[in-house]
């Protein structure tokens, strides 16, 4: 496989963050590959990468653990999504071991790479601090914060010490605790356009929980920026600099789609759809991008109107 030395391995590469930021690779000339359940699928959606492997979280070996020898990179964004079903406990451990598993065989392989990759970028979430009803209530986090106790906490927790793992074998790690990233294409945006459109929309809950936030944009330049820049390692706080209460967020969406922001999606409702995973859509966690800042990273939407405003003129 020496024709592929020096490429970009991504999973999760299907997914809203990850097929633009893999498009963006590819756009800027790097030789992509990536690691995905289904091949046909990948190359309809992100077309133009060097190559399409079959992978997903329970493969322990296969094809796809050569293409970890001799990468530059190994991009690991591939999860189960979380909030996009009802919970039982069969769902929650299909969302535990997706991640924890997932990552744990991308290490494996990683350690198991006579020419290890030089910077292995994993996937994690600001969950990792716990969830709080109320943003009078949320402590300002930084990425030195206490993991929760939680069951979101402990997800992000028992994934990150798989990933950490891959820093004894000398590769630059660097462990991205993602906020709510807006766009048009999936996530909490997406949901709460049809709503707005009819006239329906308002805040989920009380309103009062914390909103930390990301518009996709920014979050593909900080993953590119991980990726380029080795002063970036450890646990990343990817979200803007201007955390919201919902009730503002739900008001800022209402002026930019024209819209009136009056009727809330009460906390019944939500846990009815979702059952436990309801009690972590209408909370949250106020949390400063403290590294970012650190590092001067320029935030191209770091107030939440005009990153609204940006992806409404321009969703599809």
């Amino acid at each position: 496989m020496d024709y592929m030395r020096g490429h970009v391995l991504v999973t999760g590469a299907t997914g809203v963050i990850g097929a633009q930021l893999a498009l963006r690779l590819i756009e800027r000339g790097e030789k992509v590959v990536l690691l995905v359940r289904s091949p046909e699928a990948a190359a309809y959606k992100v077309p133009g990468a060097a190559g399409y492997i079959q992978w997903d979280s329970e493969m322990e070996e296969g094809e796809w653990c050569g293409f970890v020898n001799g990468s530059k990179a190994v991009i690991h964004l591939a999860g189960k999504p979380l909030l996009e079903s009802r919970w039982n406990e069969a769902h929650k451990a299909e969302c535990y071991d997706s991640r924890i598993l997932g990552t744990r065989h991308i290490v494996s392989a990683i350690a198991s790479a006579a020419e290890k990759p030089e910077v292995f970028i994993s996937s994690s979430a600001i969950g990792y601090y716990g969830s709080f009803e109320r943003c009078d209530d949320t402590p300002e986090l930084a990425e030195s914060g206490k993991e929760g106790s939680d069951f979101l906490a402990k997800i992000c927790f028992d994934w990150e010490k798989e990933a950490l793992v891959a820093e004894k074998c000398g590769v630059r790690l660097v462990l991205l605790r993602t906020g709510i990233v807006l766009s048009t294409r999936g996530g909490m945006l997406q949901k709460m356009l049809t709503p707005f459109n009819f006239f329906l929309g308002g805040p989920i809950g009380s309103g009062l929980q914390c909103i930390s936030w990301i518009h996709v944009d920014d979050e593909i330049a900080c993953i590119i920026e991980a990726l380029d820049n080795p002063a970036y390692r450890g646990p990343i706080n990817l979200v803007s600099p201007q955390p919201v209460s919902m009730k503002e967020f739900a008001r800022t969406l209402g002026v930019a789609l024209g819209r009136p922001s009056l009727l809330p999606v009460p906390k019944l409702a939500v846990q009815l759809l979702l059952g436990e995973g309801g009690e972590y859509a209408v909370k949250g966690q106020r949390v400063n991008p403290v590294f970012l800042q650190k590092q001067d990273f320029a935030f191209s939407y770091p107030k939440l109107s005009d990153a609204l405003e940006e992806l409404i003129a321009n969703r599809k």
